[in-house]
C-alpha cells in the first residue's frame, strides 16, 4: 500500500511523480535522417521507454527549414516517440550582415546547444533516478553492455567505433565518444553532458569538481556503438555539408559535388580525426577499411536486405 500510495503521490525532488520502474530515455536532434532514426528506432527499441526527437525550424547554419521529422512514417514506435519542435533562434545569435568564418561558428554552435537543450524542458515527468541518454542522430548507443540498473557512476559514456558512407566502412583505429548519459538528477544541461570530456578526473582536481563537463565519478564503456557518419547520397551529402555544424569549414574549403562523389567512389575522408584541432592536417585524406558485417548492430545484420543499397561490397 505505501508503494502504491508513493506512485500517486508527487515527489519532493523536482516534483516529479515517483515511478516503480527506473525508465530510459533516448534523445537526438533531428534534420532529415529517417535512415538514420529508423535504425535508431529498431536498435534501441527493446532497451529504450520513450524517443525524444528535438527538431529546429532552421539549420545549424540558419537557414528556415520545414518540419521533416513525421513518427506516423515510423508505426511500430509511434507511441514511444516525443516530437519536439523550437521555433525559434537562440537569443545570442549574431545577426550582422557580413558574418566571418568565426560569427558563423558561433551562431551554429548556439544553434546546435539550443535544438539539445530544448529535451531538457521535457524531462519534468520522469523519476530523478530515470536515466537520459543523448546522442547526434547518426551515433547509435550499444546498451547491451552497460547495466543501468547497478551504475554507481553519475556519468556513462559510450566508446564507439566511427563508419562512413556505408554501414560497413571504418575509420581504422579512432574511437569515438558520442552517446553519454547519466540520471536525470545528475543532468546539468544536454550540451553539458554532450561536451562531458571523455577522462576520469581525480579527486584531487578541484576543476573537475566546479565542471559541468569534467567528471571524477564517470564509466566508459567500451564497444559502445556505432557512429555511422554521412550515410547519404551525393546531392544529400553536400546539402547536409551546407546546413550542418562546420558549415563555414565546408564553404571555406570550396569542396564540390565532385570532391563529395571523389570520397565515395575512393573511400575515403578529408578529414583527420586525430590531427589537433588548429593543425593545417587536419584536413588530409584519410582511407576507409572495408569490415565484416559481424562489426554492426544485430538489426542490420538480420536485415541485409533492407540495407543492401548501404552495405559497401
Amino acid at each position: 500500500m505505501l508503494i502504491d500510495f508513493l506512485n500517486e503521490g508527487v515527489s519532493k525532488f523536482n516534483n516529479v511523480k515517483i515511478n516503480k520502474y527506473m525508465k530510459i530515455i533516448d534523445s537526438t536532434t533531428y534534420f532529415e535522417e529517417d535512415l538514420m532514426m529508423d535504425l535508431r528506432f529498431n536498435v534501441l527499441d527493446s532497451h529504450v521507454d520513450e524517443f525524444i526527437v528535438s527538431e529546429a525550424i532552421f539549420s545549424h547554419s540558419g537557414r528556415e527549414k520545414k518540419i521533416n521529422f513525421d513518427k506516423k512514417n515510423f508505426p511500430k514506435f509511434e507511441k514511444k516517440i516525443n516530437h519536439i519542435i523550437i521555433d525559434k533562434e537562440p537569443d545570442d545569435i549574431i545577426k550582422n550582415k557580413s558574418l566571418n568564418s568565426g560569427d558563423k561558428r558561433h551562431n551554429s554552435i548556439s544553434r546546435i546547444r539550443e535544438q539539445r537543450n530544448y529535451v531538457s524542458k521535457f524531462l519534468e515527468k520522469y523519476n530523478p533516478n530515470d536515466y537520459i541518454i543523448y546522442s547526434d542522430n547518426d551515433e547509435i548507443p550499444n546498451l547491451k553492455n552497460i547495466d543501468f540498473e547497478n551504475n554507481k557512476n553519475e556519468i556513462i559514456i559510450f566508446k564507439q567505433k566511427i563508419f562512413y558512407y556505408k554501414f560497413n566502412l571504418i575509420l581504422p583505429k579512432t574511437d569515438w565518444f558520442g552517446s553519454k548519459a547519466c540520471k536525470i538528477k545528475n543532468l546539468k544541461s544536454i550540451d553539458s553532458l554532450r561536451n562531458s570530456k571523455n577522462k576520469k578526473y581525480p579527486f584531487y582536481r578541484i576543476d573537475a569538481f566546479f565542471s559541468d563537463i569534467k567528471h571524477q565519478s564517470l564509466e566508459i564503456i567500451n564497444d559502445g556503438g556505432w557512429h555511422f557518419s554521412n550515410l547519404k547520397n551525393f546531392e544529400d551529402l553536400q546539402k547536409k555539408y551546407l546546413n550542418d555544424e562546420n558549415h563555414s569549414e565546408y564553404e571555406t574549403l570550396g569542396l564540390s559535388i565532385d570532391r563529395v562523389k571523389y570520397n565515395i567512389e575512393n573511400r575515403s575522408i578529408d578529414y583527420d580525426h586525430k590531427a589537433k584541432k588548429d593543425s593545417p592536417q587536419k584536413f588530409t585524406e584519410t582511407k576507409l577499411q572495408e569490415v565484416d558485417l559481424e562489426l554492426l548492430p544485430d538489426y542490420i545484420q538480420n536485415n541485409i536486405e533492407k540495407y543492401k543499397d548501404w552495405i559497401a561490397k
